[in-house]
């Protein structure tokens, strides 16, 4: 027995058999090699995570672009510079004409369907601005092959619109606001530069 002047020691002694079994007790909860090989097959597994990541990435931004040229529409009236100016108009009886002062039947509906590739919606006729492989502007009033019109920029910041069905055929007006055979026409001439305005 100890007197109580060696308490204190004796509390130090008596710690000294605690000790071994502390470091077993910790040693237990030490990490174990399986769990550092998991942590190096994560960080190893890491690259791959990051493609197919970066993969996805590029996926998101193509749907986007899908959803951009095949959802974006304009409300545009297409402005012709030629005699005094006119716009043109689709009617309900499916005749297409230019007018000077813009109305109703000028307003369209312009909606990319491919890459560089739109059709002209009459809004208020709910007729599709088509050209038949003759090259006559008509209204139809069902989508098809014939109402797809590739837009080109001009150098004069104007667009010429070509047929996509009938490549060299292009939307014309003549000087008094008829329209021109697309086989009669050429993008050099006046009466094929368009300018999109609201």
């Amino acid at each position: 027995l100890c007197d109580e002047g060696s308490l204190i020691i004796m509390n130090d002694c008596s710690a000294l058999p605690l000790l071994p079994f502390g470091i077993l007790l910790c040693s237990s909860f030490a990490p174990l090699p399986v769990i550092s090989s998991k942590r190096h097959s994560i960080w190893s597994a890491g690259p791959l995570v990051h493609d197919i990541g970066s993969s996805w990435d590029k996926r998101e931004v193509a749907a986007r672009d899908r959803e951009y040229l095949l959802g974006i529409k304009r409300l545009r009236r297409l402005y012709c510079n030629v005699g005094i100016g006119f716009d043109i108009q689709v009617l309900p009886n499916g005749k297409i004409t230019g007018v000077h002062n813009e109305n109703r039947y000028s307003l369209l509906e312009m909606s990319p369907v491919e890459r560089g590739v739109l059709t002209l919606f009459g809004v208020r006729s709910s007729h599709f601005i088509a050209m038949s492989d003759k090259g006559k502007l008509y209204g139809s009033g069902r989508y098809n092959d014939e109402c797809k019109f590739k837009e080109n920029l001009l150098a004069n910041n104007y667009n010429a619109y070509e047929s996509a069905a009938y490549p060299g055929m292009y939307i014309g007006l003549s000087k008094t606001g008829k329209t021109k055979r697309g086989n009669r026409v050429t993008p050099t001439m006046t009466m094929t530069h368009f300018l999109p305005r609201i």
